[in-house]
C-alpha cells in the first residue's frame, strides 16, 4: 500500500470516528437506555452466551452500549466476568476477572479498568464470550475502533466467541479494514441479530 493510500485511509477512518461519536452524543438519554435495553435482551438469547464460562467485556463509557447491566446479569447467571487492562508502553491489552464493581479502578485514558494487584488475570482463552466495543461496525462484521490497536492486538489471539454490539444508525455497509483485522462472528443491535456466516 502506497504512503498516500495509507494517509487516505487514516483519515477516512478519522472522519468515520468523528461521524459516529457525533452521531453517540446527539442521542437522548431516554432513548439510549431503551436501545441497550433491547441489545441486552439480544444478547441474552444468543445461545453462545449460554454456553460460555466467561464473559470478557469493555466497562463502558457514556457514548457507549453500556455494559454494566451486562455485568450484572452474567453475575446473576454464574458466569466469571473479565474486563481489559491496557498497557500504555506495549500496546497490549490482558482481561483480568472481576466480581465486584469494587474491583475496578479510574485508569488508562479514563476508563475503569481492573485493580490488577487483586485481581487475578485471564490465562484461559477458550470458553469465552467476548463483547466487542465499536463506534462503528460493518456489514461483515469489521470494526472501526477508537484507533489505538488494543482490541485488534487481543483478537489476533483470541480464539472463542466475538460478539459486537452497536446501534443500528452507527452501522455502515462496509468500513475500511487491514488484511489482518478480524470481523466479529456475531452483530447484535438494538434492532436485528446479524450472524457472520462468511466469516474466514
Amino acid at each position: 500500500m502506497s504512503v498516500k493510500n495509507l494517509k487516505n485511509i487514516k483519515q477516512l477512518k478519522k472522519n468515520l470516528r468523528l461521524k459516529y461519536r457525533n452521531i453517540r452524543e446527539a442521542m437522548q438519554p431516554a432513548k439510549k437506555r431503551k436501545m441497550d435495553a433491547r441489545i441486552r435482551r439480544h444478547l441474552f438469547n444468543l445461545p453462545e452466551y449460554h454456553q460460555a464460562d466467561t464473559v470478557f467485556l469493555y466497562i463502558s463509557k457514556p457514548i457507549e452500549v453500556d455494559t454494566f447491566e451486562i455485568v450484572k446479569r452474567a453475575w446473576a447467571d454464574g458466569k466469571r466476568v473479565a474486563a481489559p487492562v491496557c498497557a500504555v508502553e506495549t500496546v497490549q491489552m490482558e482481561f483480568y476477572y472481576i466480581t465486584s464493581f469494587h474491583d475496578l479502578e479510574k485508569a488508562t485514558f479514563g476508563l475503569l479498568e481492573p485493580k490488577i494487584d487483586s485481581c487475578e488475570m485471564v490465562t484461559d482463552l477458550s470458553h469465552g464470550f467476548c463483547i466487542v466495543p465499536g463506534l462503528s461496525f460493518d456489514a461483515k462484521g469489521y470494526r472501526l475502533g477508537y484507533g489505538m490497536g488494543y482490541y485488534d492486538r487481543f483478537l489476533s489471539r483470541y480464539e472463542s466467541v466475538t460478539v459486537g454490539i452497536c446501534y443500528t444508525s452507527c452501522i455502515q455497509y462496509e468500513l475500511p479494514h487491514g488484511y489482518f483485522d478480524r470481523p466479529v462472528d456475531i452483530l447484535v443491535t438494538e434492532n436485528y441479530i446479524r450472524r457472520n456466516e462468511n466469516k474466514q
